[in-house]
């Protein structure tokens, strides 16, 4: 007969199975909520690439030439930084927390949503320091990231503003990220829920589908793994922002940061 402590290990054991799980199907579902945005993405791409490699041909002399080659390689790289985004943020599972830049972190979620931006005409306001740095696990750091965004912008009708900021609060040692919308904003007494799991504030779309209610609950489990805090302000009709405060770093002994360049 298995022993109590026994069956209490295996079921904690279980229960960590599980929550892995779920937090790779919710990291997936995000992506998946850009399949639309990134479809039409890659179709403009080889457009592209079809289009000058067309003129290419049609064309023999060489400044065409050239000027079409320029515009088919920088059309590749574009689907080269999605296609190596989505694989990074799809695959790592990895617990390990160390020193990352927020900035760049945060400019490789743009790169995935900035296509589902445009397509609902979300203006970006950006206001980013230069590099600021956290310890961390980079990639559920931008799946939070990732989650956010796509939130902010499911809550804004078109030509809303999506705000996001970065600070170094070296004096209390914090890293800090936020994510602001203009959207219709969440009602007070719903603010106290919308970290428990399955709690949604999403309303059922015309396919019946709406939130899960598992995005900012896994949210707040990464911070907490994190040791860090993750705060939400909100004023219905006027938006709701997002701060996490994570961590402080210093960067890396002899990173040199080439983003300026």
């Amino acid at each position: 007969m298995t022993d109590p402590a026994s069956q209490l290990n295996e079921m904690e054991q279980r229960l960590k199975q599980l929550e892995d799980q779920l937090f790779q199907a919710q990291r997936l579902s995000s992506v998946g909520a850009l399949a639309s945005s990134i479809t039409h993405e890659f179709n403009n791409i080889l457009t592209t690439v079809i289009n000058y490699a067309r003129m290419g041909l049609r064309h023999q002399d060489d400044a065409t030439r050239t000027r079409s080659f320029e515009r088919i390689l920088a059309a590749g790289q574009r689907a080269s930084k999605i296609t190596t985004g989505m694989l990074a943020y799809a695959r790592n599972t990895s617990d390990r927390q160390e020193p990352a830049d927020l900035k760049r972190l945060l400019d490789d979620v743009l790169v995935l949503v900035q296509k589902d931006l445009q397509m609902h005409r979300i203006a970006v306001d950006l206001d980013v320091p230069g590099s600021v740095w956290a310890r961390v696990n980079s990639s559920q750091i931008q799946q939070i990231l990732m989650n956010l965004i796509v939130n902010a912008r499911q809550a804004m009708s078109e030509n809303g503003r999506l705000k996001l900021v970065i600070r170094d609060n070296a004096e209390e040692g914090w890293a800090e990220i936020s994510v602001g919308d203009t959207g219709c904003g969440i009602p007070r007494d719903q603010l106290p829920h919308i970290f428990d799991a399955f709690y949604t504030t999403k309303k059922a779309d015309a396919r019946g589908q709406g939130g899960t209610g598992l995005g900012l609950s896994l949210c707040r489990r990464i911070v907490d793994a994190h040791k860090g805090r993750i705060r939400v302000e909100s004023e219905i009709g006027k938006g709701t922002t997002f701060t996490l405060k994570l961590p402080r770093s210093e960067s890396p002994s002899g990173f040199i940061d080439t983003s300026a360049a």
